[in-house]
């Protein structure tokens, strides 16, 4: 898992300084804020705004809309279920239904002791080893429950 900076708005205006000139900016700073910091903290998106000339609406919508952008700090382990059709083929729904059951939370949630946080995501391109999923950007496939149950047994002891 990627070692995270702490949020920084100091740091943050000078990741959007960086890429404001870019066309379309805001994506590319989103995954720049994302990718240095795990998570899109609110506060920046009234700075965003008036960096760009948008609306805050504007913002925020583009900030909801895309599943990949999270609004608070991610588990250590981040575990990405498949929902596209060739895992939903191979039953994923049960994989899924065993990891909130174990991980004790629902997509976009992050567990109490802070070590996993789950989310969903609709391709991982790995179609012939159905279902797939990802811990920590390893991808995964033909994962059962007690397949799920050792990876995050193992990722739980990892740092």
């Amino acid at each position: 898992m990627p070692n995270y900076a702490v949020w920084d708005d100091k740091a943050a205006s000078s990741l959007i300084d960086e890429h404001r000139a870019k066309p379309g900016a805001l994506l590319p700073i989103l995954h720049a804020l994302q990718e240095r910091f795990g998570y899109v903290d609110g506060g920046i998106v009234p700075t965003l705004a008036k960096a760009l000339n948008l609306s805050r609406a504007e913002v925020h919508g583009v900030i909801s809309f895309y599943h990949d952008f999270r609004d608070s700090p991610p588990g250590r382990h981040v575990v990405r279920l498949c929902r596209a059709e060739a895992c939903q083929s191979m039953g994923n729904e049960q994989l899924i239904t065993h990891a909130k059951q174990r991980l004790g939370v629902d997509f976009h949630e992050t567990t109490h002791d802070g070590r996993f946080t789950l989310e969903a995501v609709y391709c991982l391109g790995n179609c012939a080893c159905a279902p797939a999923l990802t811990i920590d950007d390893k991808v995964y496939g033909r994962v059962d429950a007690a397949r799920l149950d050792q990876l995050l047994d193992q990722a739980g002891k990892r740092p």
